[in-house]
């Protein structure tokens, strides 16, 4: 049964300490966290990434099965905390058509439904054959253009991210995360922050010119690229691929078994896919790609929930404004 880390005691641990209430059920045939996340017209459930269930390569209907005793459970709970609906995020690939069945609703997916994984387990000098020609050479560059990577566990290192990120929010015209939302994240013992520092010999300076924060799942063995950001005006420089090869080599010593990129396209997305620059980069560094179901809901008061939605659709565009 695999269960991602959005699903483990250290995800649960979080959302406790961020101020939510949350549920676990475990049986031999599935598992899931439940987070009751409050709005104004109502809670609802959510499920990151599951619920994780039994299933069979060989055999299709074990997970099927699995997931219906999931979804009463869910279904139980959801009713007892008062909740408009809930939503899930499975981790295995089942059809539209079967969660249709199921009762469910496909949204907008909160979750990425496709990422890319690199395995560690190779020898440091076969991942960097996998990587793109571009690739090698920004990692072989990278020390040489005055160029160092530092690794903060202080939370009030996060400023650096921030700036960064508002700043290509600004840009973007996309909205970024609060700094108390990253600063709680890096609190936490399984994230770490990597900063890309360039110095001046001229004149001695030094300044920040990416960053990005890691999360490491013990259980799974892996390593999780979540939030990133770097300075446009040096764009010329190898900042970030030199940041993520240290991270790569980094979760490789430490014994992680798998480094993820957190989020792609999917393979028959348009050229001018919002995600299309980044995923190009992201294999770059070689690997696979992992599909999801994607992010579904079960509504239990139609007419609240379809007032939810239609207040999130306003709630995007004011975003974006």
């Amino acid at each position: 049964m695999f269960k991602h880390f959005l699903q483990s005691p250290a995800w649960e641990a979080y959302e406790q300490s961020a101020g939510h209430q949350t549920f676990r059920e475990a049986t031999t045939d599935f598992e899931y966290l439940a987070i009751k996340i409050s709005t104004k017209l109502g809670p609802y459930l959510s499920v990151p990434y599951g619920p994780s269930v039994k299933s069979s390569e060989t055999d299709p209907s074990i997970a099927e099965k699995s997931f219906q005793k999931a979804i009463e459970s869910l279904i139980s709970l959801g009713k007892r905390e008062h909740c408009i609906f809930i939503r899930i995020e499975p981790t295995e690939a089942f059809t539209n058509e079967f969660l249709t069945s199921s009762g469910f609703k496909k949204t907008k997916d909160i979750e990425p439904a496709h990422t890319w994984l690199l395995d560690l387990t190779q020898s440091k000098e076969d991942l960097i054959l996998g990587f793109s020609h571009g690739t090698r050479l920004g990692h072989n560059q990278f020390p040489r253009k005055n160029l160092s990577i530092e690794v903060s566990h202080n939370p009030n290192d996060i400023k650096h991210l921030v700036s960064l990120q508002q700043a290509l929010a600004k840009r973007k015209g996309i909205t970024a995360y609060k700094e108390t939302h990253l600063r709680k994240e890096l609190e936490q013992p399984f994230a770490s922050l990597y900063l890309v520092h360039l110095k001046n010999p001229e004149d001695n300076t030094d300044k920040i010119v990416a960053a990005s924060l890691f999360f490491d799942d013990e259980e799974n063995s892996t390593r999780f690229y979540m939030q990133s950001a770097s300075d446009p005006t040096y764009k010329n420089l190898p900042t970030t691929v030199g940041l993520l090869c240290s991270s790569i080599f980094d979760a490789k010593e430490k014994g992680l078994k798998y480094f993820d990129f957190w989020g792609i396209a999917p393979d028959d997305a348009p050229s001018n896919h919002p995600w299309a620059g980044f995923t190009r980069f992201k294999k770059s560094f070689g690997g696979f790609a992992r599909s999801y179901a994607g992010t579904w809901d079960l509504p239990f008061n139609k007419t609240k929930y379809g007032l939810y939605k239609k207040l999130r659709t306003i709630n995007r565009k004011l975003h974006k404004l």
